[in-house]
C-alpha cells in the first residue's frame, strides 16, 4: 500500500467516525429531543472553523465486555474553533457511546483540551451530556473526574469557563459545572443532581422525578446553580455565543469593545417618569438598565433566582460593563442571603475578567427575619462586602433613591472603595428611614407630647431636613456629584472612560480568606 492509498484509507476512516457507525443511536438521540455532539459543535462555532484533535483515541480497558467495544473518540469530541472570529476551546460528550460516561481515555482527552485552553489563553466551553463515571472502569474513571476538577480550579479567573448542560449530569460529574463561571441548561432534556431520584427515594422516602429533583427550572429559580435556562439547544448555543462576545479571552486582556450607533450623550428623559419619587412605590430596575445601556440590550444572569437584585452584562459607549442593581419590585430591593450570594459571585466574576462595575442603588436594608439571621445573613452579606472591597476594576455607584444602613455600605459605597459615586436629586442616604430614625432618636419626646402623632410627624420632617436631604452626602464628600437622572448614561460613560486605565496595587498575599 502506497502513501496515496494510506491517505485515502485515513480519509475514509475519519469520515466514518464523523458520520457515526450506529445510525440507530443517532435516531435515538434525536428522538429524545437532543442533538449529537458534532451538531452542537457546529452550532457553537463559526462555520468551518472547528479543528478536532484525538479523533482516533480509543480506550484500553478490559473486562465487562469493554474490550469488544472500543469506538473511536471514546465518547467525547474535543477541539477548538472560532466564535465571532475569536479562538474558543470545547469538548462535547457523545451520548451515543457509553451514554457519554467518562472513562480513563475520555478523561485524558478532556484534560488535554483544558490544558490547551489555559495555555493558549482562550475560553473553554463544555457541552455536557453524560451518565457520569464509566462504572466498568472503576477508580480510573473517578481519577479522571479529579483531574477535571483540579483543572477547573486552576483555570478559574484565568480563562472564562462555560458549562452547557444538554443532558443528564449526575454524581461527581455535577461538580465540574459548579466550578465554572456560567452554567446553561435546557428545559426537559437536562438535569443535574448529586444523588438521583431512586437513591433519594430509598434513603429519605421522598418521591421526586428527575425533572423535579434537578431540572433546569429547579436550578434556575431555587438552587441558583443554573445561570441561564433555554427551551431548546439552538437558542441555548446562540446565547453561549452572545455571552462569549462580552467576555475577554483571558484575564490579561480587556473585554472586546463594540461600536454602537447609540449616542454617548443620549439623554434618558424616560427615567424621570420611570422611578417614583415616593420611596415606598416599586418599579422595575431592569427598565432603568434598559434605558441606560447601549441600544437597550443586556444579558441578565440568574434572572429567576434571588430576583431582589439584578446582575447583568451589557455595554456603555461600546465598553462591556457589569451592572448590579437592587430590584424594588421584589422584596422592596432588600438584600437577603440569596441576593448577597448572587451579587457577590457576579462582582468576583467581573473583577476576575477586568469588567468595570456599575452599581445602581435603591436599597432599604437587609431583609429582616429570624430565618435570615439563623441561616447566616451576616456571613452571606459579608460575601458581597468582601467581593466589592476586593475588586480592583473601575467601580461607579449611582444612588437612585434610598440607601439605608449597612446595605448602603455594602452596595459599593465610597467608604469601601468605589471610584466615583453619583446620586439623583431624590436620594436618601441614612442609617435608616426617617420614620424609624425619629422613633428611636426622639422616643422620649414623642411619648411625653400632648399629641404624640403630630409631634412624631414634625420630628420626622426635622430629621429628614437635617440629615437626609439630597445634598447631605455630597457636602461630606461621600457622593461626588448629584446629577440629573436624564444625564446618567453620559455621566457613566465619561466616568468609565476616565477609569479605563485604572491600576490598583494589592498587598502581597497568597490569597484572602473570604466568608463562606
Amino acid at each position: 500500500m502506497n502513501l496515496r492509498e494510506q491517505t485515502r484509507e485515513l480519509t475514509a476512516l475519519r469520515q466514518d467516525i464523523v458520520q457515526g457507525r450506529d445510525e440507530s443511536a443517532t435516531r435515538a438521540q434525536h428522538a429524545r429531543g437532543k442533538l449529537t455532539a458534532r451538531e452542537r459543535l457546529a452550532l457553537l462555532f463559526d462555520e468551518g472553523t472547528f479543528r478536532e484533535i484525538e479523533m482516533l483515541r480509543r480506550h484500553r480497558a478490559h473486562g465487562f465486555g469493554l474490550e469488544d467495544r472500543r469506538p473511536h473518540t471514546d465518547g467525547v469530541v474535543v477541539g477548538w474553533g472560532e466564535v465571532h472570529g475569536r479562538k474558543v476551546f470545547a469538548y462535547a460528550h457523545d451520548f451515543r457511546m457509553f451514554g457519554g460516561a467518562l472513562g480513563e481515555a475520555h478523561a485524558q482527552k478532556i484534560h488535554k483540551i483544558m490544558d490547551l485552553a489555559e495555555t493558549a489563553g482562550a475560553p473553554l466551553v463544555s457541552l455536557n451530556d453524560g451518565a457520569g463515571a464509566r462504572i466498568q472502569e472503576g477508580i480510573s474513571a473517578l481519577a479522571g473526574y479529579g483531574g477535571i476538577f483540579r483543572r477547573n480550579v486552576r483555570a478559574s479567573g484565568v480563562v472564562p469557563q462555560i458549562s452547557v448542560m444538554l443532558g443528564p449530569c449526575a454524581g461527581g460529574a455535577a461538580y465540574s459545572p459548579a466550578l465554572t463561571d456560567f452554567v446553561f441548561m435546557t428545559r426537559s432534556t437536562s438535569q443535574m443532581f448529586v444523588t438521583g431520584p431512586d437513591v433519594v427515594r430509598a434513603v429519605t422516602g421522598e418521591d421526586v422525578t428527575h425533572e423535579g429533583l434537578g431540572g433546569a427550572d429547579v436550578h434556575a429559580a431555587r438552587s441558583g446553580v443554573a445561570t441561564f435556562v433555554h427551551d431548546d439547544e439552538e437558542t441555548c448555543l446562540a446565547e453561549v455565543r452572545h455571552l462569549l462576545s462580552l467576555l475577554p479571552s483571558h484575564n490579561r486582556e480587556l473585554p472586546p469593545d463594540q461600536e454602537t450607533d447609540d449616542p454617548e450623550d443620549r439623554r434618558c428623559e424616560a427615567l424621570l417618569g420611570m422611578v417614583p419619587a415616593d420611596t415606598r412605590q416599586s418599579y422595575d430596575m431592569r427598565a432603568v438598565v434598559e434605558e441606560l445601556v447601549d441600544d437597550g440590550e443586556f444579558l441578565e444572569l440568574h434572572e429567576a433566582w434571588a430576583p431582589n437584585v439584578v446582575c447583568a452584562l451589557s455595554r456603555l459607549g461600546g465598553q462591556v460593563v457589569g451592572i448590579v442593581g437592587n430590584q424594588p419590585s421584589a422584596f422592596a430591593g432588600a438584600l437577603d442571603i440569596e441576593a448577597s450570594d448572587k451579587a457577590a459571585r457576579f462582582v468576583q466574576l467581573c473583577d476576575a475578567f477586568s469588567i468595570p462595575l456599575v452599581t445602581l442603588v435603591d436599597v432599604p436594608g437587609f431583609l429582616p427575619g429570624v430565618g435570615q439571621e439563623h441561616r447566616g445573613i451576616i456571613r452571606h452579606g459579608a460575601k458581597l462586602l468582601y467581593a466589592y472591597c476586593n475588586a480592583t476594576v473601575p467601580r461607579v455607584q449611582v444612588i437612585l433613591r434610598k440607601a439605608y444602613g449597612g446595605a448602603y455600605i455594602v452596595m459599593d459605597s465610597r467608604s469601601i472603595g468605589c471610584d466615583l459615586s453619583y446620586a439623583w436629586p431624590g436620594n436618601e442616604i441614612a442609617v435608616m428611614g426617617a420614620d424609624g430614625a425619629a422613633n428611636v432618636v426622639f422616643r422620649r419626646e414623642i411619648a411625653a407630647a400632648d399629641d404624640p402623632e403630630a409631634t412624631r410627624e414634625r420630628l420626622v420632617k426635622q430629621y429628614r431636613a437635617e440629615l437626609m436631604h439630597p445634598y447631605y452626602a455630597a457636602e461630606r464628600g461621600l457622593v461626588d456629584d448629584v446629577i440629573d437622572p436624564a444625564d446618567t448614561r453620559s455621566v457613566l460613560i465619561r466616568a468609565l472612560l476616565t477609569l479605563r486605565t485604572k491600576h490598583q496595587a494589592t498587598p502581597a498575599r497568597k490569597h484572602g480568606n473570604p466568608p463562606q
